[in-house]
Protein backbone atom coordinates (compact mmCIF):
# COMPACT_ATOMS: atom_id res chain seq x y z
CA UNK A 1 0.00 0.00 0.00
CA UNK A 2 1.31 3.43 -0.97
CA UNK A 3 1.76 5.68 2.06
CA UNK A 4 1.94 9.43 2.58
CA UNK A 5 5.68 9.01 3.13
CA UNK A 6 5.97 7.46 -0.36
CA UNK A 7 4.16 10.45 -1.85
CA UNK A 8 6.42 12.88 0.02
CA UNK A 9 9.53 11.10 -1.23
CA UNK A 10 8.32 11.08 -4.84
CA UNK A 11 7.40 14.75 -4.69
CA UNK A 12 10.57 15.77 -2.86
CA UNK A 13 8.68 17.37 0.03
CA UNK A 14 7.97 16.62 3.66
CA UNK A 15 5.04 14.50 4.83
CA UNK A 16 3.73 17.64 6.53
CA UNK A 17 3.51 19.35 3.13
CA UNK A 18 1.66 16.36 1.68
CA UNK A 19 -0.73 16.48 4.63
CA UNK A 20 -1.40 20.18 4.14
CA UNK A 21 -2.15 19.62 0.45
CA UNK A 22 -4.48 16.72 1.17
CA UNK A 23 -6.28 18.46 4.01
CA UNK A 24 -6.37 21.87 2.30
CA UNK A 25 -4.88 23.35 5.47
CA UNK A 26 -2.24 26.06 5.60
CA UNK A 27 -0.43 27.80 2.76
CA UNK A 28 1.45 25.61 0.30
CA UNK A 29 3.40 26.97 -2.65
CA UNK A 30 1.60 26.28 -5.94
CA UNK A 31 4.63 24.54 -7.41
CA UNK A 32 4.88 22.21 -4.41
CA UNK A 33 1.15 21.56 -4.54
CA UNK A 34 1.40 20.52 -8.19
CA UNK A 35 4.32 18.21 -7.41
CA UNK A 36 2.36 16.56 -4.61
CA UNK A 37 -0.78 16.12 -6.75
CA UNK A 38 1.31 14.69 -9.59
CA UNK A 39 2.96 12.21 -7.22
CA UNK A 40 -0.46 11.21 -5.83
CA UNK A 41 -1.70 10.49 -9.35
CA UNK A 42 1.43 8.64 -10.47
CA UNK A 43 1.53 6.46 -7.35
CA UNK A 44 -2.26 6.02 -7.30
CA UNK A 45 -2.25 7.04 -3.64
CA UNK A 46 -5.53 6.69 -1.75
CA UNK A 47 -5.64 8.42 1.63
CA UNK A 48 -7.32 6.79 4.59
CA UNK A 49 -10.56 8.74 4.51
CA UNK A 50 -11.90 7.37 7.77
CA UNK A 51 -8.78 8.26 9.73
CA UNK A 52 -8.69 11.70 8.19
CA UNK A 53 -12.32 12.28 9.05
CA UNK A 54 -11.65 11.43 12.69
CA UNK A 55 -8.80 13.96 12.79
CA UNK A 56 -10.40 16.82 10.91
CA UNK A 57 -14.13 16.36 11.59
CA UNK A 58 -14.56 16.33 7.81
CA UNK A 59 -14.01 13.81 5.06
CA UNK A 60 -12.33 13.71 1.68
CA UNK A 61 -15.62 12.67 0.15
CA UNK A 62 -17.66 14.67 -2.31
CA UNK A 63 -21.25 13.71 -2.97
CA UNK A 64 -23.22 13.83 -6.18
CA UNK A 65 -26.99 14.07 -5.80
CA UNK A 66 -28.58 13.31 -9.16
CA UNK A 67 -32.22 13.50 -10.13
CA UNK A 68 -32.46 10.23 -12.09
CA UNK A 69 -29.85 7.45 -11.99
CA UNK A 70 -31.50 5.69 -14.96
CA UNK A 71 -30.85 8.65 -17.23
CA UNK A 72 -27.74 8.05 -19.42
CA UNK A 73 -26.99 11.77 -19.15
CA UNK A 74 -25.97 11.28 -15.53
CA UNK A 75 -23.90 8.17 -16.26
CA UNK A 76 -21.47 10.23 -18.29
CA UNK A 77 -21.61 13.18 -15.90
CA UNK A 78 -20.78 10.89 -12.96
CA UNK A 79 -17.78 9.54 -14.82
CA UNK A 80 -16.45 13.04 -15.38
CA UNK A 81 -16.94 13.94 -11.72
CA UNK A 82 -15.36 10.72 -10.44
CA UNK A 83 -12.32 10.86 -12.73
CA UNK A 84 -11.52 14.44 -11.74
CA UNK A 85 -12.24 14.07 -8.03
CA UNK A 86 -10.24 10.84 -7.78
CA UNK A 87 -7.16 12.48 -9.25
CA UNK A 88 -7.39 15.10 -6.51
CA UNK A 89 -7.66 12.48 -3.74
CA UNK A 90 -11.43 12.60 -3.22
CA UNK A 91 -13.87 9.71 -3.16
CA UNK A 92 -17.30 10.24 -4.75
CA UNK A 93 -20.63 9.19 -3.26
CA UNK A 94 -23.58 9.05 -5.67
CA UNK A 95 -27.13 9.58 -4.37
CA UNK A 96 -30.22 9.13 -6.55
CA UNK A 97 -33.01 11.53 -5.54
CA UNK A 98 -35.27 10.22 -8.34
CA UNK A 99 -36.91 13.65 -8.87
CA UNK A 100 -38.31 13.28 -5.33
CA UNK A 101 -38.01 16.28 -3.00
CA UNK A 102 -38.43 14.07 0.07
CA UNK A 103 -35.56 11.77 -0.91
CA UNK A 104 -33.46 14.78 -1.86
CA UNK A 105 -34.10 16.39 1.53
CA UNK A 106 -33.11 13.17 3.35
CA UNK A 107 -29.88 12.90 1.36
CA UNK A 108 -28.99 16.51 2.10
CA UNK A 109 -29.55 15.97 5.83
CA UNK A 110 -27.50 12.77 5.85
CA UNK A 111 -24.61 14.30 3.92
CA UNK A 112 -24.60 17.37 6.14
CA UNK A 113 -24.35 15.12 9.21
CA UNK A 114 -21.51 13.18 7.57
CA UNK A 115 -19.67 16.46 6.93
CA UNK A 116 -18.75 15.65 3.35
CA UNK A 117 -16.29 18.06 1.79
CA UNK A 118 -18.67 19.24 -0.90
CA UNK A 119 -21.78 18.41 -2.90
CA UNK A 120 -22.70 18.58 -6.57
CA UNK A 121 -26.47 18.55 -6.93
CA UNK A 122 -28.94 18.42 -9.79
CA UNK A 123 -31.86 19.94 -7.84
CA UNK A 124 -35.31 18.43 -8.08
CA UNK A 125 -36.86 21.90 -7.92
CA UNK A 126 -35.42 25.34 -8.53
CA UNK A 127 -37.72 26.82 -5.89
CA UNK A 128 -38.18 24.02 -3.33
CA UNK A 129 -34.76 22.34 -3.07
CA UNK A 130 -33.29 23.41 0.29
CA UNK A 131 -29.50 23.39 0.69
CA UNK A 132 -29.45 25.44 3.90
CA UNK A 133 -28.35 22.44 6.07
CA UNK A 134 -25.22 22.25 3.94
CA UNK A 135 -24.57 25.98 4.01
CA UNK A 136 -24.94 26.07 7.79
CA UNK A 137 -22.05 23.60 8.08
CA UNK A 138 -19.89 25.37 5.53
CA UNK A 139 -20.18 22.54 3.00
CA UNK A 140 -19.51 23.72 -0.54
CA UNK A 141 -22.34 23.24 -3.05
CA UNK A 142 -22.44 23.35 -6.84
CA UNK A 143 -25.59 23.08 -8.95
CA UNK A 144 -25.27 20.83 -12.00
CA UNK A 145 -27.57 20.82 -15.05
CA UNK A 146 -30.22 22.80 -13.18
CA UNK A 147 -29.88 26.05 -11.26
CA UNK A 148 -30.83 27.09 -7.74
CA UNK A 149 -32.52 30.40 -6.84
CA UNK A 150 -29.65 31.43 -4.54
CA UNK A 151 -26.13 32.48 -5.64
CA UNK A 152 -24.30 29.19 -6.15
CA UNK A 153 -21.66 27.87 -8.52
CA UNK A 154 -23.33 26.11 -11.43
CA UNK A 155 -22.44 24.07 -14.51
CA UNK A 156 -25.06 23.66 -17.20
CA UNK A 157 -25.73 23.67 -20.91
CA UNK A 158 -27.39 26.49 -22.86
CA UNK A 159 -30.83 24.88 -22.88
CA UNK A 160 -32.57 27.70 -24.72
CA UNK A 161 -29.99 27.62 -27.51
CA UNK A 162 -30.28 23.83 -27.88
CA UNK A 163 -34.08 23.94 -27.98
CA UNK A 164 -34.09 26.85 -30.43
CA UNK A 165 -31.71 25.01 -32.75
CA UNK A 166 -33.76 21.79 -32.61
CA UNK A 167 -37.06 23.55 -33.27
CA UNK A 168 -35.60 25.68 -36.06
CA UNK A 169 -34.24 22.52 -37.67
CA UNK A 170 -37.69 20.88 -37.62
CA UNK A 171 -39.33 23.96 -39.13
CA UNK A 172 -36.60 24.29 -41.77
CA UNK A 173 -37.12 20.63 -42.66
CA UNK A 174 -40.73 21.33 -43.61
CA UNK A 175 -42.72 20.93 -40.37
CA UNK A 176 -45.70 23.25 -39.89
CA UNK A 177 -46.93 22.16 -36.46
CA UNK A 178 -44.18 21.37 -33.96
CA UNK A 179 -45.14 19.99 -30.56
CA UNK A 180 -42.93 20.41 -27.49
CA UNK A 181 -42.82 17.76 -24.76
CA UNK A 182 -40.85 19.21 -21.86
CA UNK A 183 -40.13 18.18 -18.27
CA UNK A 184 -41.48 19.00 -14.83
CA UNK A 185 -42.54 22.57 -14.00
CA UNK A 186 -40.02 22.80 -11.14
CA UNK A 187 -36.95 22.06 -13.27
CA UNK A 188 -35.15 25.03 -14.80
CA UNK A 189 -34.10 22.81 -17.72
CA UNK A 190 -37.75 22.13 -18.60
CA UNK A 191 -38.70 25.80 -18.57
CA UNK A 192 -35.59 26.90 -20.50
CA UNK A 193 -36.13 24.30 -23.23
CA UNK A 194 -39.76 25.34 -23.61
CA UNK A 195 -38.60 28.97 -23.86
CA UNK A 196 -36.11 28.07 -26.59
CA UNK A 197 -38.84 26.24 -28.51
CA UNK A 198 -41.13 29.28 -28.30
CA UNK A 199 -38.31 31.58 -29.39
CA UNK A 200 -37.74 29.50 -32.51
CA UNK A 201 -41.45 29.63 -33.36
CA UNK A 202 -41.42 33.42 -32.95
CA UNK A 203 -38.42 33.86 -35.24
CA UNK A 204 -40.18 31.72 -37.87
CA UNK A 205 -43.42 33.69 -37.50
CA UNK A 206 -45.32 30.63 -36.25
CA UNK A 207 -48.13 31.23 -33.78
CA UNK A 208 -47.62 28.95 -30.72
CA UNK A 209 -50.44 26.53 -29.93
CA UNK A 210 -50.79 25.73 -26.19
CA UNK A 211 -52.34 22.37 -27.15
CA UNK A 212 -48.95 21.35 -28.56
CA UNK A 213 -47.06 22.18 -25.36
CA UNK A 214 -46.93 19.55 -22.61
CA UNK A 215 -45.08 19.26 -19.29
CA UNK A 216 -44.27 15.64 -18.39
CA UNK A 217 -42.13 13.86 -15.79
CA UNK A 218 -38.78 13.54 -17.63
CA UNK A 219 -39.36 9.77 -17.87
CA UNK A 220 -40.52 7.30 -20.54
CA UNK A 221 -44.15 7.14 -19.47
CA UNK A 222 -44.43 10.91 -19.37
CA UNK A 223 -43.13 11.15 -22.92
CA UNK A 224 -45.43 8.38 -24.08
CA UNK A 225 -48.58 9.89 -22.54
CA UNK A 226 -47.82 13.39 -23.82
CA UNK A 227 -47.33 12.17 -27.39
CA UNK A 228 -50.60 10.22 -27.26
CA UNK A 229 -52.39 13.45 -26.28
CA UNK A 230 -51.00 15.48 -29.17
CA UNK A 231 -51.70 12.67 -31.67
CA UNK A 232 -55.36 12.76 -30.63
CA UNK A 233 -55.73 16.45 -31.49
CA UNK A 234 -58.00 17.40 -34.39
CA UNK A 235 -54.94 18.89 -36.05
CA UNK A 236 -52.03 16.78 -34.75
CA UNK A 237 -48.38 17.80 -35.04
CA UNK A 238 -46.14 16.82 -37.92
CA UNK A 239 -43.02 17.22 -35.76
CA UNK A 240 -42.14 16.82 -32.09
CA UNK A 241 -39.34 18.30 -30.01
CA UNK A 242 -38.80 16.22 -26.84
CA UNK A 243 -36.85 17.81 -24.01
CA UNK A 244 -34.89 14.84 -22.64
CA UNK A 245 -33.67 11.38 -23.63
CA UNK A 246 -35.95 9.21 -21.48
CA UNK A 247 -39.05 11.06 -22.69
CA UNK A 248 -37.77 10.69 -26.25
CA UNK A 249 -37.74 6.92 -25.75
CA UNK A 250 -41.35 7.03 -24.55
CA UNK A 251 -42.32 9.32 -27.43
CA UNK A 252 -40.87 6.89 -29.97
CA UNK A 253 -42.80 4.00 -28.41
CA UNK A 254 -46.01 6.03 -28.65
CA UNK A 255 -45.45 6.85 -32.32
CA UNK A 256 -44.73 3.20 -33.15
CA UNK A 257 -47.74 1.95 -31.15
CA UNK A 258 -50.02 4.35 -33.05
CA UNK A 259 -48.73 3.40 -36.48
CA UNK A 260 -47.10 6.76 -37.13
CA UNK A 261 -44.23 6.67 -39.64
CA UNK A 262 -41.04 8.51 -38.66
CA UNK A 263 -40.21 10.93 -40.22
CA UNK A 264 -42.79 10.75 -43.04
CA UNK A 265 -45.79 11.41 -40.75
CA UNK A 266 -44.05 12.93 -37.75
CA UNK A 267 -40.42 13.99 -37.49
CA UNK A 268 -38.76 14.06 -34.08
CA UNK A 269 -35.76 15.54 -32.29
CA UNK A 270 -34.77 14.66 -28.72
CA UNK A 271 -32.73 16.71 -26.27
CA UNK A 272 -29.82 14.58 -24.90
CA UNK A 273 -27.94 11.94 -26.80
CA UNK A 274 -29.21 8.36 -26.82
CA UNK A 275 -26.68 5.48 -26.76
CA UNK A 276 -28.49 3.75 -29.62
CA UNK A 277 -29.57 6.85 -31.59
CA UNK A 278 -27.41 6.11 -34.63
CA UNK A 279 -27.99 2.35 -34.84
CA UNK A 280 -31.80 2.18 -35.04
CA UNK A 281 -33.87 2.80 -38.17
CA UNK A 282 -34.61 5.59 -38.59
CA UNK A 283 -31.67 7.00 -36.65
CA UNK A 284 -32.66 9.65 -34.10
CA UNK A 285 -31.73 13.32 -34.32
CA UNK A 286 -30.58 14.58 -30.93
CA UNK A 287 -29.25 17.63 -29.14
CA UNK A 288 -26.01 16.43 -27.58
CA UNK A 289 -24.72 17.81 -24.30
CA UNK A 290 -20.98 17.54 -23.48
CA UNK A 291 -21.80 15.49 -20.39
CA UNK A 292 -18.34 14.21 -19.46
CA UNK A 293 -16.87 17.68 -19.80
CA UNK A 294 -19.66 19.10 -17.64
CA UNK A 295 -18.89 16.57 -14.90
CA UNK A 296 -15.19 17.36 -15.10
CA UNK A 297 -15.80 21.10 -14.86
CA UNK A 298 -18.20 20.66 -11.92
CA UNK A 299 -15.72 18.55 -9.93
CA UNK A 300 -12.85 20.91 -10.66
CA UNK A 301 -14.83 23.96 -9.52
CA UNK A 302 -16.04 22.23 -6.37
CA UNK A 303 -12.53 21.11 -5.42
CA UNK A 304 -11.29 24.68 -5.91
CA UNK A 305 -13.97 25.88 -3.49
CA UNK A 306 -13.02 23.20 -0.99
CA UNK A 307 -9.44 24.38 -1.33
CA UNK A 308 -10.35 27.90 -0.23
CA UNK A 309 -11.46 29.74 -3.39
CA UNK A 310 -13.83 32.44 -2.14
CA UNK A 311 -14.42 34.33 -5.39
CA UNK A 312 -17.93 35.23 -6.57
CA UNK A 313 -20.19 32.33 -7.69
CA UNK A 314 -19.56 31.23 -11.26
CA UNK A 315 -22.00 30.01 -13.88
CA UNK A 316 -20.27 27.84 -16.49
CA UNK A 317 -22.43 27.32 -19.57
CA UNK A 318 -21.61 24.75 -22.27
CA UNK A 319 -22.98 24.91 -25.81
CA UNK A 320 -25.01 21.90 -27.02
CA UNK A 321 -24.66 20.36 -30.48
CA UNK A 322 -27.40 19.24 -32.87
CA UNK A 323 -26.71 15.80 -34.37
CA UNK A 324 -28.95 15.59 -37.43
CA UNK A 325 -30.06 12.08 -38.35
CA UNK A 326 -32.93 10.46 -40.24
CA UNK A 327 -35.77 11.01 -37.75
CA UNK A 328 -36.04 14.73 -38.49
CA UNK A 329 -35.54 14.85 -42.25
CA UNK A 330 -38.66 14.04 -44.22
CA UNK A 331 -38.10 11.87 -47.29
CA UNK A 332 -40.96 13.53 -49.15
CA UNK A 333 -42.63 16.94 -48.83
CA UNK A 334 -46.26 15.81 -48.81
CA UNK A 335 -47.81 14.78 -45.51
CA UNK A 336 -50.05 11.74 -45.59
CA UNK A 337 -52.94 11.15 -43.11
CA UNK A 338 -51.95 9.59 -39.82
CA UNK A 339 -52.70 5.88 -39.61
CA UNK A 340 -53.17 5.68 -35.89
CA UNK A 341 -53.90 2.54 -33.92
CA UNK A 342 -56.30 2.65 -31.06
CA UNK A 343 -54.60 3.84 -27.88
CA UNK A 344 -53.77 1.08 -25.39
Amino acid sequence: MVTMRDVAKAAGVSTATVSRVLNKSGEVDQTLTERVLRAIQELNYRPNLVARGLRTQATSVVALIISDIENPFFTSVCRGVEDTASRAGFAVMVCNADEDLGKERDYIAMLAAQRVAGIIISPASAELTDISPLQERGIKVLALDRQLPIPTDSVRVDNRSGARTATHHLLASGARRVACITGTHGATTARERLTGYLEALAVAGVEPDPALQHFADFKEQGGYDAVVKVLELADPPDAIFVANNRMTTGALHALVDHGVAIPEDVSIVGFDELPWADVVTPSITTVRQPTYEMGTAAARMLIERIGGDDSAPRDVVFEPELNVRSSSVKSRPERKPLGRKKAK
